[in-house]
């Protein structure tokens, strides 16, 4: 077991490094006309109900301000419109563009800056709830230092980034991020790689040991060289694939805009037949007027803000609204290991002993002694001595030299840990005792300088994990689970052995998890679910990537859903609130469409005049809402596992 120290160095510690990026600095500007014409058409409805109701003015007056969101926002959100109209894209927002139209010709100019309303409002929420390529390359960007402590002889010097040569010596101070792949040359610490590896434990670190670029590093200094240039870091890397990865994302198509690819053409069709066999432009309007696609501009968005709402309410927070509509259609869930089906900490699961009669008096001991260390196992069998309820013993002598492990005197024993290469290094007679090399951590115990046990760790599998993935098929219609990892094959062998997942990629890179998750949402819709950097492609690949927890805000910017509470439940619950959002929602909107068309035949036929269209449409509107509303009122269970 390496023993850890915290190394010193004749240097002071420079001052902390600023948090300038380069990359994607610049805010997103394309939501803002969305957002100005939403603003600005509440702003101009609330002065035409006080003009029209509060102060009583004439009707001119109090129209002024449906005037001006019709020209001001309405005419830019029409000409949008028609441009889809030219690429022959008929969604539901393109029906909502005629009903603008349509408003203003028969003076229902409330009307008309309602639907200005809904559809730029619409557009201005999803767009400042959808994570974009640049926040995530920005919040990768803050995570690197923008200057690098190169020490040459006995002096530490601030160079940016891009100076770094190969072979340079680097300082990385306690908690600063490594900013550049390379190998220890001074120094003994612990560095915290999972984020970027997937490995779940504080990886020791010592002369001649490598170091990753965005690697955390503990309490100690540490001496680096530098293997690469900045630019090709792993870090580096991560960045490119992330790039690509948002790039190549598939965009979903929204449901309004599915059922107005074939809503929008009936309702224009039948206006325009009315038109023709009556000669009367008015049935054509007044058929518009019925048209208007509300159940679809309003039932699914408040179906989808509710939902957002009970999520929220159950920590899990919904970044991307399109995430809700589209993850009951998703047939493949592929998990990172480290995090999500296990609880990312070393855990001691095995307890091989000389003698099995005193394990109890054994693990008092090592856990008495290990009370006093650093090492990234120490507080697995502090924990498991505890969870044993074994007695504290007296201490004394201890010792935790660089290269040496960690020894004391322990209620008169001499105890020492240390590891497997370290105790043949001594005593080569000890090889017949130990047991066979096995996956996971593992540490040898020698009392009074005779091997007494070997201590074997392992990331803990959650206790619900196979009952969760058991029951993906028969409830959420998932066909395949997949374990994805950038772990070693053994460690992720054995948790897919207990949680009964059966395709299983062990020691992936980013770059392979991105491909694999490309290659399967070609196949079927994909939810991936992950928690380090090195998921964050793939979160951005996945139809909806849900990240498990707040490691990292550069997993949050890259995931649709943040499950705030890490557990599988919430996992459970989001798909069960996806399910049940969906179902409601198809529910408002095809009733909805439903009466409306009933409305249309009517209007045609010349028996709804255009005002009583309007009226009968308002009343099918409230039908329509009035049900997208019960999703936010919760069920009495959110999962069933």
């Amino acid at each position: 077991m390496a023993p850890v120290t915290t190394a010193r160095f004749d240097m002071q510690k420079p001052p902390l490094m600023s948090d300038e990026v380069s990359l994607a600095d610049s805010p997103t500007t394309w939501r803002s006309r969305e957002m100005l014409i939403a603003f600005f058409t509440i702003a101009m409805i609330s002065l035409h109900l006080i003009l029209r109701f509060a102060v009583s003015t004439s009707e001119t007056t109090y129209n002024v301000p449906l005037w001006l969101t019709l020209a001001l926002g309405g005419i830019p959100l029409v000409w949008e419109l028609l441009k889809k109209l030219w690429r022959r894209e008929f969604g539901s927002d393109l029906l909502a563009g005629i009903s603008i139209v349509v408003s203003a010709m028969l003076g229902e100019y409330l009307a008309g800056a309602l639907v200005v309303l809904m559809l730029s409002g619409g557009e201005a929420l999803e767009a400042f709830a959808v994570s974009s390529a640049s926040s995530v390359l920005r919040a990768l960007s803050k995570r690197m230092p923008s200057v690098a402590h190169r020490k040459v002889d006995s002096v530490v010097e601030d160079i940016p980034l891009s100076k770094i040569q190969i072979g340079d010596h680097l300082a990385v101070f306690p908690h600063e991020t490594c900013p550049i792949d390379g190998t220890v040359v001074e120094g003994h610490g612990v560095m915290d790689e999972s984020y970027l590896t997937g490995e779940p434990y504080l990886m020791s670190k010592a002369p001649g040991a490598t170091v990753l670029s965005g690697a955390i590093n503990g309490d100690s200094a540490l001496i680096v060289r530098a293997d690469k240039l900045a630019v090709d870091s792993r870090y580096a890397k991560i960045m490119e694939v992330m790039r690509t990865s948002e790039q190549k994302k598939p965009q979903m198509r929204r449901m309004a805009d599915t059922l107005g690819a074939w809503y929008t053409p009936l309702a224009l069709a039948i206006g325009v037949v009315a038109w023709i066999a009556s000669n009367d432009p008015v049935r054509f309007l007044a058929v518009m007027v019925v048209a208007t696609p509300c159940p679809l501009l309003i039932a699914i968005p408040v179906a989808i803000i509710g939902s957002i709402s009970l999520a929220a309410r159950r920590a899990i927070i919904i970044r991307d609204p399109s995430s809700l509509e589209t993850a009951d259609t998703c047939r493949t869930l592929i998990f990172d290991k480290t995090g999500t089906l296990t609880y990312g900490e070393p855990n001691l699961v095995e307890q091989l002993l000389v003698d099995d009669s005193r394990q109890h008096e054994l693990l008092s001991y090592v856990g008495s002694l290990e009370r006093f260390s650093k090492h990234p196992l120490a507080g697995a069998i502090v924990a498991a001595a505890n969870r044993a309820k074994t007695v504290q013993q007296n201490v004394s002598e201890v010792s935790e030299l660089p290269g040496k492990g960690l020894t004391g005197i322990v209620a008169g024993h001499r105890i020492e840990v240390t590891s497997r290469k370290k105790l043949l290094a001594h005593q080569p007679e000890s090889s017949d005792a130990l047991p066979a090399q096995a996956g996971g951590l593992e540490c040898v115990i020698l009392v009074d300088d005779r091997y007494a046990g070997t201590y074997r760790f392992r990331d803990t599998p959650r206790p619900d994990g196979a009952s969760f993935i058991k029951h993906l098929g028969p409830r959420h219609r998932i066909d395949r689970t997949m374990l994805v990892s950038g772990d070693r094959e053994s460690e992720v062998e054995y948790l897919a052995e207990q949680v009964g997942i059966k395709e299983v990629y062990s020691s992936q890179s980013p770059e392979q998890k991105l491909n694999i998750v490309n290659e399967e949402t070609a196949k079927a819709n994909t939810i991936f679910v992950g928690d380090g950097i090195n998921d964050a492609p793939a979160l951005m690949a996945a139809t909806v990537g849900v990240a498990f927890g707040q490691n990292s805000d550069v997993t949050t910017e890259a995931a649709d859903v943040v499950v705030m509470d890490s557990s599988l439940q919430k996992i459970d619950e989001f798909l069960h609130i996806s399910q049940r959002m969906r179902r409601i929602a198809l529910q408002s909107a095809f009733g909805g469409m439903a009466l409306s068309l009933v409305g249309m035949f009517f209007a045609a036929a010349g028996y709804l005049p255009p005002v009583a269209g309007a009226i009968c449409q308002e009343f099918i509107d409230v039908i329509a809402v009035v049900n997208a509303l019960r999703v936010a009122i919760p069920p009495k269970k959110l999962f069933d596992y």
